[in-house]
């Protein structure tokens, strides 16, 4: 996989770096929210206070961390060129970060016009990504997983973003829809078809490189992103038809994908040819381990009508998807991604005259650590607050405002890194050339 990489072809720094800034921002918001709303939270997914959290972390921090880490992957593995990458990423930036917050706002005050600007906000900003992204891709040979996966993912954002405005506008009362059906179908295509599917991709080229480990079966990145949207698509129509038992069928098909994912992530991460696991992969097992209980837990509620009858298994459910596995993986990432971002611009700009600083010198590895530790409590009491939430709510929005906190202030660091190593090579790389 290596061998496809093209590192001349990446973006200005400022164009990824800046969602990735962004994202820990949504995710300390979460918790503020926590703080504000109390056990109320946790009594129904349904609340407005879960439905704001939920969409701060999924249209704020997990959208946020996709669309930069694809701003940067999208020339440097598929050799995709975003035209104008840095404006492109400017408005795209500032449209999704309005409007996840315009979001989470409707669905506390369930005022019609925030839904609406939600709905312009954000449709405009991932229309004009999709877009670019899709210009990009179009005429780029299918010619490995990962470019597969990529331009599958685009396809599972669209349909996400679709369902979502439709959802929106019917909340505003202007449409007739099938609501419940239409939010299990936007949830599947923004989990599986969009969040899995990118993570595949993903994860076929990262895991090996960064973790040092062999590649994913051939059979696994041949067919696993391509099956999974046939069996998604098959599932919303059935699901939309309200045909119960082939509906159950193909979402336990569908659990069971994703959790053979993780479980042959899972097993290549244990052949790993480095002494001792680093931070990002402890970030990618505990992210492996969570999907894999979540798929567990989904299949025992299909399967015990008792436990799904309780309320607090689909609170669960969530808490392990969205911070066990989506969140705990995409830090992981950010931490082989942001400190490879400030070598790559930091080596091109010295141009093989002044050499860039190790990437292991970006952010210190004890933060790593320590941050690290914060996500892991800040996981554990959030399922303790999922189960018992007079107990463990408060805790757990303070935990997840520390955890994220101390992110941020991470990827600070290595943006000062950048900037204070950008201003060093600049003035000698001149002395330099003329032989002084």
């Amino acid at each position: 996989m290596q061998a496809l990489l093209s590192f001349d072809q990446a973006p200005p720094f400022s164009a990824p770096i800046r969602f990735f800034v962004s994202a820990p921002l949504f995710a300390i918001l979460a918790g503020l929210l926590m703080l504000w709303s109390g056990p109320d939270l946790f009594s129904s997914r349904w609340t407005p206070a879960a439905l704001a959290l939920t969409h701060l972390i999924t249209a704020g921090f997990m959208l946020q961390v996709m669309l930069g880490a694809m701003f940067q992957i999208l020339p440097v593995v598929a050799g995709a060129n975003i035209s104008r990458p840095l404006l492109i990423a400017t408005v795209v930036h500032a449209a999704i970060a309005l409007g996840a917050l315009l979001l989470a706002a409707a669905f506390l005050s369930h005022q019609p016009l925030a839904f609406r600007l939600a709905v312009i906000s954000l449709g405009s900003g991932l229309a004009l990504f999709a877009g670019a992204a899709g210009h990009a891709l179009y005429g780029v040979p299918s010619r490995n997983p990962t470019i597969v996966g990529l331009k599958l993912s685009l396809v599972g954002l669209s349909v996400t973003v679709g369902i979502g405005a439709l959802l929106a506008i019917a909340l505003d009362a202007s449409l007739a829809l099938p609501l419940l059906q239409l939010t299990s179908i936007h949830l599947g295509w923004g989990f599986v078809g969009w969040g899995v599917v990118l993570l595949a991709a993903v994860a076929f080229v990262v895991v090996p490189m960064f973790q040092m480990t062999p590649p994913y079966p051939p059979g696994v990145a041949r067919h696993f992103c391509w099956s999974v949207l046939v069996l998604l698509s098959l599932w919303s129509v059935v699901e939309l038809a309200d045909w119960q038992w082939p509906a159950a069928l193909l979402a336990g098909a569908l659990v069971l994908a994703a959790a053979v994912f993780a479980a042959v992530t899972l097993h290549v991460q244990r052949r790993s040819k480095r002494a001792r696991f680093d931070a990002t992969q402890h970030y990618w097992r505990v992210a492996m381990l969570c999907a894999l209980a979540a798929c567990l837990l989904w299949f025992l509620a299909s399967l015990l009508p008792t436990l799904a009858e309780r309320p607090e298994w689909p609170l669960l459910c969530g808490v392990l998807v969205l911070s066990g596995g989506f969140m705990s993986v995409m830090i992981g990432m950010l931490y082989k991604i942001v400190p490879f971002l400030v070598w790559l611009h930091l080596q091109n700009l010295g141009g093989g005259r002044v050499m860039a600083p190790n990437m292991n010198k970006v952010i210190a590895g004890e933060q790593i650590d320590r941050q690290m530790r914060a996500h892991f409590v800040s996981l554990a009491v959030l399922l303790a607050a999922a189960v018992w939430p007079e107990w463990f709510t408060y805790p757990a929005g303070i935990a997840l405002v520390v955890a994220n906190s101390w992110l941020l202030r991470n990827l600070l660091a290595a943006v000062t890194f950048y900037q204070q190593h950008r201003s060093t090579i600049q003035g000698l790389a001149p002395a330099v050339a003329t032989g002084r």
